[in-house]
């Protein structure tokens, strides 16, 4: 059997087994099985799936603070605590550096490279994690645990905050 003919019988055993899995899954939409009334449902595979939940009540979503987008127009460049320990720490997931790019302990003045400062990297909600307002031309990049204040046209970085993320 040539390499086209195992790639195109691997195919169609795998959409064979896709298409009976979503056949013997219950229909709820159509009157399918549903489970007896207060009983918690389980996934086959024996874990928890838990009760519909109509969510919390009376709870408005945090919204970002009057002026977060007020940028100031003008840098006054001496204003700037350039490099300082965060007065707290926030869990917010997993960090994964840019491919091919080791640990760095950045500070005031060097330039960041163009691959940490990608949308990927970009703290666009900066005052949930006690950081000023960014000047114009200026964007708040995660690394790692800190977060740097960089300047968008030329990579140089303004200011550091270590630890911000645990």
């Amino acid at each position: 059997m040539n390499p086209v003919q195992k790639i195109g019988v691997a195919l169609a055993c795998a959409s064979l087994v896709i298409a009976g899995s979503a056949l013997a899954q219950p229909d709820r939409e159509h009157g399918g099985a549903h489970p007896p009334e207060g009983r918690a449902e389980h996934a086959p595979g024996g874990e928890h799936r838990g009760e519909a939940h109509p969510g919390p009540r009376g709870y408005q979503r945090v919204g970002p603070p009057h002026g977060w987008d007020a940028r100031p127009k003008t840098v006054d460049r001496a204003a700037y605590r350039h490099d300082f320990r965060a007065a707290r720490s926030y869990r917010i997931g997993p960090y994964h550096r840019p491919a091919g790019w080791a640990p760095h302990h950045w500070a005031y003045g060097e330039v960041l490279p163009r691959a940490y400062w990608g949308p990927d990297y970009l703290i666009g909600d900066y005052w949930l994690f006690a950081l000023e307002v960014p000047p114009a031309g200026y964007e708040w990049v995660r690394d790692d645990a800190d977060a740097l204040l960089v300047d968008t046209n030329t990579g140089e970085i303004l200011q550091v905050e270590y630890g911000v993320f645990a």
